[in-house]
């Protein structure tokens, strides 16, 4: 019967108990109250037992045969001078003392002889069976607790030696920490979706009353640090149900089948234990792409992957088992894996956006003290692209730099630099520069600033420094007044020419450009490069994407890249690439000319004070005029230029009556709300 059979988990409770140190704690106690309470009998050397029975102190004797031994109960106690200095040992009233086999005959006869007052006997030791099971026993016993032992640690862990396919997937009790939907912040829409799952679980009959059917599975997937596994975490702490976790590396081990026993281990357990939710972190360490990379159909990540795809096809209709996994890399995953059936959302995580950075700081502020004029708001604007861990971890600096300083409230200069610190690296105060190198890296971060203010699709500059951080000497950031999930030809170029505005001061002042330039140079050859070869933004080379990806999933799909086109389109794209960056070159060479003065008049505040905020940039860069919109670029010279620009945005078209549009003849600039182009 079933409910006659130990399980595993309750042998595992009684061997980590208290019952088994008990028993063994009186097995020694046992054992050492059976050697104490044993009568002491004190050892004499064989000439001294043979005098004793020539006397008359001996009561009584006892020859054990076998062992070559005899037993002298004496009327007195025996003293007797050992030793080199001859000095008296007392032996007490119990004696014994051995001798050899040609010595039998002697001895026996100096006992019959001597006739001890309470008699004389023989004793022929007999061997305890269970005495000879343990010493054949314990050989065979110390080598299975090494070969345990040793099996154990490949294991990688203190498992059963015969527990290589049982799951290793976490409880998630009730009893520890908690996370709920209200821990997690800035992915809305990821929460809305598992609000659902976890209403299901305990609710079913709510949704089959209209015929709805629970997804199988739940794909969270997006960059790292969105908050993937806190959402899981959160989904643990709402649904009040078994919450198995376990990480996609834990399914596969040295030996070949464990993968898919560990599999069946699980989702067994789940099944038992349903409803339930499985939590898989990093699921593309076993749900790779078949067929591809090293290895072929024996590969142990196929055998674990085609297990879990069974298992999930298995799940029976009525049994609530549903199974949620987080990756960074959806891209690579098995397609049969993410088919509908098996994985029937898939949510995407992404960093949040302004409202969502906001939310999260509030999440992370909490319990922080912070000074009254801290405004979160303005932090979030200031960390654009941030993920929720940075976010946090922007707090934490900020904490510990307050705790550093011995301030008792976080305030702004911390925020500012913990900001520096998360996007940069910490702040290299022993390295110290000469005036030559000071007065390069200024001017290279004043060309880049100066460059980016005059330019006319380019977000505000926020700060300027000369402080090294990390393996930077200085740097420019600028930053965008709101999120941007689309960037626009004219914002690239305008990129492309600020990122030569380091390299062009140099040149300009020094007229020898230093190394210093080099990853500006990298960033912006690779900017252009896939404007002209990914986003069709040339005119020569066309809308065509040049280039595939055809990496094996096995290996992450990046492993390599093909080059599918002709050298003489090759030759094409490198001449528009050197385009592009020339064209980038000139932009910053006509602004640094012609703002030289304002170009020295920052440098020099930055030497005095090292770091520039956007109000101090400001001032200085009010001499500065945007540069005119570029000319309309057209993808071919067959093309006209259609003079009608874009239609109002609706409730502005319903107030007005009628859609707005732009005068013929006029093609409207987005970003100024200036005219760009005469027709």
């Amino acid at each position: 019967m079933r409910g006659l059979t130990p399980s595993p988990m309750n042998i595992k409770k009684f061997l980590s108990g208290p019952i088994i140190w008990v028993i063994l704690a009186l097995v020694v106690l046992s054992l050492a109250l059976t050697s104490l309470l044993q009568p002491q009998v004190s050892r004499i050397t064989t000439a001294q037992g043979l005098a004793l029975l020539d006397g008359n102190t001996v009561t009584k004797a006892l020859v054990v045969d076998g062992e070559q031994r005899v037993e002298l109960e004496l009327s007195e106690d025996f003293t007797a001078e050992e030793g080199e200095e001859q000095e008296e040992v007392e032996h007490g009233k119990s004696v014994e003392f051995f001798y050899v086999e040609p010595q039998g005959e002697e001895v026996v006869t100096a006992v019959k002889e001597a006739d001890p007052e309470l008699g004389y006997n023989s004793e022929v030791p007999q061997p305890s069976f269970w005495g000879s099971m343990f010493s054949v026993l314990i050989p065979f016993l110390v080598i299975g607790l090494l070969f345990w032992f040793l099996l154990s640690r490949m294991q990688g862990g203190g498992n059963r030696v015969m527990g290589f396919g049982k799951s290793k997937a976490k409880l998630i009790s009730k009893d520890m920490p908690q996370v709920t939907f209200a821990d997690v912040a800035g992915v809305d829409e990821a929460v809305e979706e598992l609000q659902e799952i976890k209403e299901f679980l305990q609710e079913p009959a709510k949704f089959q009353a209209v015929g709805a059917k629970i997804p199988k599975g739940v794909l969270l997937y997006g960059p790292p640090g969105t908050g993937k596994t806190l959402i899981a975490r959160a989904v643990a702490g709402e649904a009040g149900v078994p919450f198995y976790s376990i990480s996609g590396s834990d399914f596969v081990e040295m030996f070949v089948g464990v993968g898919a026993s560990r599999v069946r281990d699980l989702f067994e357990q789940a099944k038992t234990n349903s409803p339930a939710i499985i939590f898989v972190d990093e699921i593309d360490a076993v749900g790779r792409h078949r067929g591809a990379g090293m290895g072929g159909g024996h590969d142990e990540r196929e055998q674990t992957l085609n297990q879990m795809l069974v298992e999930m096809d298995g799940f029976d209709v009525k049994t609530n088992v549903i199974l949620i996994a987080a990756t960074n890399r959806p891209d690579i995953l098995d397609p049969a894996l993410l088919r509908p059936g098996r994985f029937d959302r898939q949510v995407a995580v992404e960093a949040p956006d302004l409202k969502g950075r906001e939310a999260i700081l509030k999440v992370h502020s909490a319990g922080k003290p912070m000074v009254e004029e801290v405004d979160l708001v303005a932090v979030a604007r200031r960390t654009p692209g941030f993920t929720g861990a940075d976010l946090a971890n922007v707090l934490n600096e900020a904490a510990l730099l307050t705790a550093r300083s011995g301030a008792q409230l976080i305030d702004d200069r911390a925020l500012d630099e913990a900001i520096d610190r998360v996007v940069a690296g910490p702040q290299k105060r022993t390295r110290m520069m000469n005036d030559k190198e000071q007065k390069i890296t200024a001017y290279h971060e004043g060309g880049h600033a100066l460059v980016a203010a005059a330019m006319r699709y380019t977000d505000p500059v926020t700060k300027v420094t000369i402080l090294p951080r990390g393996r930077a000497l200085g740097y420019t950031m600028v930053m965008p007044l709101e999120d941007k999930y689309s960037t626009t030809r004219n914002e690239l170029l305008d990129q492309l020419a600020y990122a030569m505005g380091g390299r062009v001061a140099e040149e300009i002042v020094f007229h020898d450009p230093t190394t210093g330039a080099g990853n500006d140079i990298e960033k912006a050859t690779a900017t252009a490069r896939k404007m002209v070869t990914e986003y069709g933004m040339s005119e020569r080379v066309g809308a065509i994407k040049l280039g595939s990806s055809n990496g094996e999933p096995f290996l992450g799909r990046d492993y390599g890249h093909e080059r599918d086109y002709s050298e003489a389109v090759a030759a094409t794209v490198d001449e528009e690439v050197r385009r592009f960056i020339e064209a980038a070159h000139d932009e910053a060479w006509e602004v640094l000319s012609e703002y030289r003065d304002v170009l020295d008049d920052l440098v020099l505040r930055l030497l005095e004070k090292e770091t520039l905020n956007q109000k101090e940039l400001e001032e200085v860069f009010a001499p500065v005029v945007k540069r005119e919109a570029r000319d309309v670029w057209l993808s071919s010279e067959q093309r006209a230029v259609h003079t009608r620009g874009p239609v109002a945005m609706p409730d502005k078209a319903a107030r007005n009556g009628v859609a707005e549009v732009p005068e013929a003849g006029v093609v409207q600039d987005e970003a100024s709300g200036g005219p760009v182009v005469s027709g």
